[in-house]
């Protein structure tokens, strides 16, 4: 009994952490005043309530008995009452409630975040390679925090560095973003730049990206106002070039996204992605949001040697028209007037005043992708086959071929995946078949397809499949 009552009350307490919302305007007990709960949990707000008598009263028998006259004619319309319709509101649209002034507000404790060494060194353990960006992320993450600590202290205000990746496709720019969050205690949202589409048109509002983070930090407004917001795919709201059509996904999704990346008060929805739906709106300011966001932005290194090109002077000591185009790191010579050429309007290019790349991945990098990080591709599959008591290796040589198989695909780390699945299909089918196997060697001949894996019988008896 006491344990049943012991549960009630952490319910209870829970339940207290979130506002009533109205059932008919879906409005927080914060913007539409004191609720007034009718029945089973039904919370209604007083404006509301008031409308319905006033609708009730001002209706004389003669027009109630013609509404339901009418009604009749109809088989599919029913009438909704009150005590039938569902009260439960989900969590998800629920706000919580703001701490009371007369609280003592805890301090932002700096001393939680990690320092920048420590942030890299963690992401080592899970990325390969990308020294320069995950420096410049390091940092820009725990100087947003010193700011968000520092921000009310004195008169000297630290202005944000909101951040634009540029990097090719599957060179790791979301996997960052997504280590960096889990190393974290801080809110994180990751949002998709190609759905948004300008106010009034179908599509995600511009707002969408905040309800997300919202979402991320349990609908607390005062945590999510300290988080961090990732924009992946921003080099497709680039302007469109040559069209006399409105530009509803591009430039005017850009220069929606302005107020939001300087810092301003937006009304976003609880739960939701539209502000058309019925759910409550909630106020966050965005002056101590960090925006990171990033792009491959194809096309970019013909901008950029087109450039340089026009730079060579003629003569015997003049630049070849041919030298920039087998650079593996033409990138790195990015400008913001590049940027700009490629269709990022001016001033959105100055609200993202740090801009880095990140390096095309080399073959070499691609087989220390394989086998180094924490949750490398190999060792999952090992832990696999360990469940059926069978060990898995992979030859040194057999890793340059997948490398160099990855590299024909131009996809970047992604392609690894696919080879490895599809070369390990046959032996995750045929191993447990046979309980004798107890270990299988992954060989560069069976990767290029001209001969079999290695497979040890317990008995140390090597067969070449």
């Amino acid at each position: 009994m006491s344990e049943e009552k012991d549960s009630l009350t952490e319910e209870q307490k829970h339940e207290d952490e979130y506002e009533k919302v109205c059932y008919i305007c879906h409005r927080p007990e914060s913007k539409a005043g004191k609720m007034i709960e009718l029945m089973d949990g039904l919370t209604i707000c007083s404006d509301c309530l008031q409308k319905s008598f006033n609708s009730v009263s001002q209706m004389d028998p003669e027009s109630y008995r013609e509404l339901m006259e009418f009604s009749k004619k109809f088989p599919s319309m029913q009438m909704i009452h009150l005590s039938d319709a569902p009260t439960e509101i989900p969590k998800r649209q629920r706000v919580k409630k703001k701490k009371s002034q007369q609280e003592p507000q805890k301090a932002f404790d700096i001393k939680s975040i990690p320092a920048p060494h420590k942030i890299k060194a963690s992401l080592d353990d899970y990325v390969i390679g990308q020294e320069h960006a995950k420096k410049v992320i390091s940092v820009a993450v725990y100087n947003h925090y010193k700011r968000v600590a520092t921000g009310t202290m004195d008169d000297i205000e630290i202005e944000k560095s909101n951040m634009l990746m540029i990097g090719p496709t599957g060179c790791g720019k979301t996997y960052l973003v997504k280590t960096l969050a889990r190393l974290l205690d801080v809110p994180l949202a990751i949002a998709d730049a190609t759905s948004l589409t300008e106010a009034g048109y179908i599509g995600d509002d511009i707002e969408s990206v905040v309800s997300k983070l919202l979402a991320a930090a349990d609908n607390d407004v005062e945590r999510a106002e300290k988080g961090i917001i990732f924009i992946d795919e921003i080099d497709k709201i680039a302007k469109k070039k040559n069209t006399n059509q409105r530009d509803v996904s591009g430039e005017s999704v850009q220069q929606g996204m302005l107020k939001l990346l300087e810092g301003s008060d937006v009304e976003v929805p609880v739960g939701a992605n539209s502000k058309n739906a019925m759910v409550p709106l909630e106020t966050v300011n965005t002056r101590n949001i960090l925006f990171i966001c990033g792009g491959a932005f194809p096309g970019l290194e013909d901008i950029i040697k087109e450039r340089l090109n026009k730079q060579s002077s003629m003569g015997f000591r003049a630049d070849l028209k041919d030298k920039y185009d087998s650079d593996p790191n033409i990138l790195e010579k990015v400008t913001i007037e590049d940027i700009r050429k490629f269709g990022m309007i001016p001033e959105f290019i100055g609200r993202l005043p740090i801009i880095f790349t990140l390096e095309g991945l080399t073959k070499e990098m691609l087989v220390k992708i394989l086998k180094e990080p924490k949750n490398a591709i190999l060792k999952q599959y090992q832990k696999l086959l360990a469940l059926d008591e069978v060990q898995l290796e992979f030859e040194e040589e057999a890793l340059e071929a997948i490398a160099a198989r990855a590299l024909e695909k131009k996809t970047g780390a992604r392609a690894l995946r696919a080879i490895i699945e599809e070369i390990m299909l046959d032996i995750m089918y045929e191993i447990p078949k046979d309980d004798n196997i107890g270990k299988v060697t992954i060989t560069r001949e069976y990767i290029e397809n001209t001969g079999g894996p290695q497979i040890t019988l317990r008995g140390d008896l090597a067969i070449y499949g």
